[in-house]
């Protein structure tokens, strides 16, 4: 298969041909592997491919056959490395599958590599020193954002339909909104991180994707979500499967619009802009849409600070395991200054301090919950501007502790954290982009505990209603006739 063919095509569309007889799981690997040689020098996204004896049964599952990439962090595959995108970690490899490799071997996709993440997936951005930046396929000198910006890219610039991502703060709505893709964050308890990660940061960590429709990542959700043995949350199952929500009618939703995020900052004009549009577009479709406030419990600096309390205690807690493994020193030989001084922060958490913190997370979640007793939806920008220039993360971090990067990162993306703390599902849709630079700009919706159902419904309106798929980044595997 052509890559120029290959590309045209979303994770269940290759699924079908694979089903159909009309193309093995090994000639799309072939044409993943030879879009990843044509775009990956450009963007850096992926960091290491290898070769697979995978021949999973056509139409065994809607994704049966499709390359697929893993994140370089929280999914441990067999016999292949996970470095978490540190020097500490490098070399790494994973003694057995965690519970959501083994869903994916179930899935009938074929891994094939691991896509970049920021060191510990501690960023909103992805430029760790081990593996070097990923740049953004629509603009080489901007973040791919993080913490799944090599995914992210990956996806943009057509190596994979889909991709495996994680999100503790963002990190699957981040890299979607600055490429161009759909990213939908599962509710808490969704899709099992266990065994050996069963509670990434106290539950805000969760697995999901990033893909270029929005079926794909429904068909992903089906094959992955449900809890297995002893798994701290639950989450009720949905009562259809998410790819048949996709193609349901949304009805008429009350959606809550948030221009600006709380703590004073600001949206910038081409995101309001944007944002603007999406808010015609809703109206347009017959949705009730008006401008709302919505209170955390909380005052800004309180759900900074304890963030940054759960935040650097659970790193602590890491990066003192994972220097006990691999025998090496905690220092900036093995870690970049914003996470040796979030560890050094984490050190200094009072157990006290900790559970004030989840306390925090507790009034937030109520909060919250309140807001959505009187609306369906939260529409709020996914990020407050365009993608950043690359090194814009990096400014000034040497005088920083832990408090303050964690501020650097929440100015950044005020916007998608307080989903993870509430563990509620929020999806980034590239509903428009920029006028004037071209440049993708995701708008973030956000709905109640488990309602991941409802908000794929609104996404599969949004992709009739205002196609997304056709736009494609200057970086762009198609653009490669291949072989």
């Amino acid at each position: 298969m052509r890559i120029t063919e290959y590309v045209t095509y979303d994770a269940v569309g290759l699924a079908e041909l694979v089903a159909d007889g009309e193309v093995t799981p090994a000639e799309l690997t072939a044409a993943a592997r030879e879009a990843a040689q044509a775009v990956n020098p450009r963007v850096n996204a992926v960091v290491e491919t290898w070769q697979t004896d995978d021949e999973p049964r056509p139409g065994s599952s809607p994704l049966a056959g499709v390359p697929f990439l893993i994140k370089d962090i929280a999914v441990a595959m067999a016999g292949r490395r996970m470095e978490l995108g540190s020097r500490l970690a490098a070399g790494n490899v994973s003694a057995v599958d965690s519970f959501l490799m083994g869903r994916l071997r179930r899935a009938g996709l074929v891994t094939f590599g691991r896509t970049s993440t920021p060191e510990m997936a501690y960023s909103t951005t992805t430029e760790p020193v081990l593996y070097g930046a990923t740049r953004n396929p629509w603009d080489l000198k901007r973040s791919a954002g993080g913490s799944s910006g090599g995914a992210g890219a990956a996806v943009a610039s057509g190596v994979v339909p889909i991709a495996h991502a994680t999100d503790a703060a963002g990190s699957i709505r981040v890299p979607a909104s600055c490429n161009g893709l759909f990213g939908l964050k599962p509710t808490r308890g969704r899709v099992s991180v266990g065994p050996a990660f069963d509670e990434v940061f106290n539950g805000l960590a969760v697995h999901g994707s990033v893909s270029r429709t929005v079926r794909d990542s429904a068909a992903l959700l089906d094959l992955i979500s449900g809890p297995e043995p002893g798994d701290p949350y639950f989450a009720q199952e949905p009562p259809r499967p998410y790819a048949e929500e996709v193609t349901r009618h949304p009805g008429t939703l009350r959606i809550g619009v948030l221009t600006h995020a709380w703590g004073g900052h600001r949206t910038t004009a081409p995101v309001a802009d944007a944002l603007s549009r999406t808010v015609r577009l809703l109206e347009s479709l017959g949705h009730r849409v008006e401008a709302t406030e919505v209170e955390l419990g909380v005052d800004w600096e309180e759900f900074l600070l304890s963030n940054a309390r759960q935040w650097t205690a659970n790193l602590t807690a890491q990066v003192d395991e994972l220097a006990a493994a691999t025998g090496r020193p905690v220092d900036s030989s093995t870690l970049e200054p914003p996470v040796l001084a979030s560890y050094h922060y984490g050190q200094r958490v009072s157990g006290t301090e900790f559970v004030s913190a989840l306390a925090v997370r507790n009034r937030v979640a109520r909060s919250l919950a309140q807001y959505f007793d009187a609306h369906d939806v939260l529409l709020t920008p996914t990020l407050p501007e365009l993608p950043v220039p690359l090194g814009t993360h990096a400014e000034g971090t040497a005088a920083m502790d832990g408090l303050d990067w964690l501020r650097r990162l929440f100015d950044l993306s005020p916007f998608t954290a307080v989903s993870n703390v509430t563990g509620t599902p929020a999806m980034s849709v590239p509903v428009t982009a920029d006028a004037a630079t071209g440049l993708p700009v995701g708008m973030q919706f956000a709905a109640g505990y488990g309602k991941e159902g409802l908000l794929f419904r609104l996404a599969g309106q949004l992709e009739q209603a205002s196609p997304w798929s056709g736009r494609t980044p200057g970086v762009w595997a198609g653009n490669h006739p291949g072989h």
